[in-house]
């Protein structure tokens, strides 16, 4: 594995009302990414937030925003989410009836394309992405809500995923989001992946904590 774990704290965890100040906070902290959930109350069962927020967010940090993108269909919305400021746009196989053109359209729109893969999702679901993506996100979790329990069957996919990767010789990041603590964080290091997508953990004990908590993903 190339360098250090990344850590994407998913602001999906952060207080909302004061959104800008917690990127801050989480970037003077040691964050490499920002995650921003998107969520439709369709496709996941949950709502959370738009392109106008991740427009208003965008002046608050240099860091890349990673934009995982769980609405459907997925397409009319790439272009805004660009404009908006994502650095990489994240889709699901199952948002919209066409995944290759949905990341050859990301690419063509100057972002990373990511694509991720529920935990009921195969991973032979990659096997005809592989050279369009920049990307890869296990999920642990079943998309919709923060503060569940990591699902440990998916290590299994993380490590599947892993080779994969590895078998083309591309720096293709491999992105774990769910149930990410320090212990679990440990187990799919191990697995492969290279950036952690983590709410509760990161977010936990307020500002003064970011640090320490970030700290300790990190192992």
């Amino acid at each position: 594995m190339a360098g250090p774990v990344k850590i994407a704290p998913s602001i999906l965890s952060a207080d909302f009302s004061r959104l800008g100040a917690e990127i801050e906070a989480i970037e003077a902290a040691g964050a490499d990414l920002i995650h921003v959930d998107v969520m439709d109350g369709h496709f996941v069962p949950n709502i959370t937030i738009g392109p106008a927020v991740v427009k208003a967010l965008r002046p608050h940090t240099k860091k890349p925003f990673d934009v995982h993108l769980m609405i459907a269909p997925v397409d009319p919305y790439l272009e805004a989410f660009a404009e908006a400021g994502a650095d990489g746009i994240t889709v699901h196989p199952e948002a919209g009836p066409h995944v290759h053109r949905t990341l050859q359209v990301i690419r063509k729109l100057g972002k990373k394309p990511g694509v991720v893969l529920n935990p009921g999702t195969p991973v032979e679901a990659l096997d005809n992405l592989m050279d369009l993506v920049d990307l890869i996100l296990i999920m642990s979790v079943n998309p919709g809500f923060g503060g569940q329990s990591f699902i440990e069957s998916q290590l299994k996919k993380i490590e599947a995923a892993r080779k994969r990767i590895d078998a083309t010789g591309r720096d293709i990041a491999l992105e774990v989001d769910g149930g990410i603590t320090p212990q679990t964080a440990r187990r799919a290091i191990a697995a492969g992946a290279t950036v952690l997508v983590v709410g509760t953990a990161v977010f936990q004990g307020g500002p003064s904590q970011y640090s320490a908590n970030i700290a300790a993903l990190r192992g």
